[in-house]
C-alpha cells in the first residue's frame, strides 16, 4: 500500500521537480530587453530580429521549455538600467551598446574606443584573441556572461555641414557615444552631448545638438535622415566601431541547467554571422536612403581615419589606459589586433 501511494504521489508532480527529470524539463520563461524601434523576426532593426531569431531557435531546440518576452523600445525599463539589472539578476537578457555600462566599469569603454577598431575583420578576431578572453573574464566577474559578440560601424549625422576631418566638429555640439568618444571630439573643439541613441532624434530636431555620432543602423532605425542634412558614413572604414552583444544575467544563467546553458551559447554563436552581414549591409543601404532624403553623403578615408586615431592616442587611449590595471591591460591586448 505505501509504494502504491508514493507512486501515485510521484505521478501527481510535475515532471521538473522529480529527481531524475531531465535538465531540459525546468521550464523557464526569460526576458529580453533592448532599445531600438521593435519589429518582426524577418523585418525591422537586425538587432530586433537578433533577439527574436535568437529565442525562437533556443525555444526549438529546447522543445519549448525555454521561452523569451522581448521587450524592445525601452519598454520593460530604461536604456542605462538595463546593464545593472542584468547583474543583480532582475533582468535575464539584454542587447546593450557596451560602453554604456562605462559608470559601473570603467573597463567597459573599451567597446566604443574611438579608432581601436577599423574594421569588421579586427572586430571579429576579439573574440578568440587575448583581449576577447580578458574581456570576458572582465565581464563574468562583474556577474555578465556573453552570448552573442556583435559589432557595428558607424558615422556622423549633421543638420548641417558633413563632419569628416577633425576640424569639421570645431564649435559644434555633437554626441559621440561614449567617454573616450566625446574626448576626441573636445580636442577636436566640439561641445559634447551625452544620450542614449534613441534619444537622438529629438534632441536633433530642437536644435539641441548639431550632429551625433551612432551606427549605421541607428542611423536607419531611428529615421536621422528626416533632421539630418549630411551623413558621414562608416561603409569604407570608421574609426567608430561600437560593440553591442547580446548579454545576460551570470546569476540566471548559472541557474540553468547544463543542457540549457549549452543551447544558449550555442545560439547566441550562431547569431555572430547573421549580426556581422546585417551590420555590413546597414553601413551601405544607410548611404542610399539619406541620398534619396537629400542629404550630403561622404566616406572616410584611411588617411582621415588615421588622423582621428592619433588624437584617439593621445587622449582616449591614453586616459583609459591610465584609470586601472584592468583597463590598461585591455588596451594593451586590443593594440595587438591592429
Amino acid at each position: 500500500m505505501k509504494k502504491r501511494h508514493l507512486l501515485q504521489a510521484l505521478a501527481s508532480l510535475p515532471l521538473a521537480s522529480l529527481p531524475f527529470a531531465p535538465a531540459w524539463a525546468q521550464s523557464a520563461t526569460l526576458k529580453i530587453s533592448h532599445q531600438f524601434p521593435g519589429g518582426t523576426i524577418n523585418e525591422g532593426d537586425f538587432r530586433d530580429r537578433l533577439v527574436r531569431r535568437f529565442a525562437a531557435e533556443v525555444e526549438k531546440r529546447s522543445k519549448g521549455v525555454l521561452k523569451f518576452e522581448i521587450y524592445p523600445g525601452s519598454s520593460l525599463m530604461k536604456t542605462n538600467s538595463q546593464f545593472a539589472a542584468m547583474r543583480k539578476g532582475a533582468l535575464d537578457l539584454a542587447l546593450i551598446p557596451l560602453s554604456y555600462a562605462g559608470g559601473e566599469i570603467p573597463e567597459v569603454n573599451i567597446g566604443l574606443m574611438p579608432g581601436l577598431v577599423v574594421s569588421y575583420e579586427q572586430a571579429t578576431s576579439w573574440k578568440t584573441r587575448p583581449v576577447g578572453a580578458e574581456l570576458n573574464r572582465v565581464l563574468l566577474d562583474k556577474g555578465i556572461v556573453l552570448i552573442s559578440w556583435i559589432w557595428q560601424a558607424g558615422g556622423v549625422a549633421s543638420r548641417s555641414k558633413p563632419v569628416v576631418e577633425p576640424e569639421d566638429a570645431k564649435g559644434m555640439k555633437i554626441r559621440g557615444g561614449s567617454r573616450e568618444m566625446d574626448m576626441i571630439l573636445k580636442e577636436a573643439g566640439a561641445a559634447v552631448v551625452t544620450m542614449p541613441s534613441n534619444e537622438i532624434y529629438a534632441a536633433m530636431q530642437t536644435g539641441a545638438m548639431d550632429a551625433a555620432m551612432t551606427s549605421s543602423t541607428s542611423f536607419i532605425s531611428f529615421r536621422l535622415e528626416e533632421v539630418a542634412k549630411a551623413l558621414t558614413t562608416g561603409r569604407t572604414g570608421a574609426y567608430w566601431f561600437m560593440f553591442e552583444p547580446l548579454m545576460m544575467s551570470k546569476a540566471i544563467f548559472d541557474k540553468l541547467p547544463k543542457e540549457q546553458q549549452a543551447t544558449i551559447m550555442a545560439v547566441g554563436a550562431e547569431m555572430e554571422k547573421f549580426a556581422l552581414e546585417a551590420a555590413k549591409k546597414d553601413d551601405v543601404d544607410v548611404a542610399a536612403i539619406y541620398q534619396k532624403a537629400g542629404a550630403k553623403v561622404v566616406d572616410l578615408s584611411s588617411a582621415t581615419i588615421k588622423k582621428w586615431q592619433a588624437i584617439a592616442r593621445q587622449t582616449a587611449w591614453k586616459d583609459y589606459g591610465a584609470r586601472n590595471e584592468g583597463s590598461a591591460k585591455l588596451l594593451a591586448l586590443a593594440e595587438q589586433t591592429l
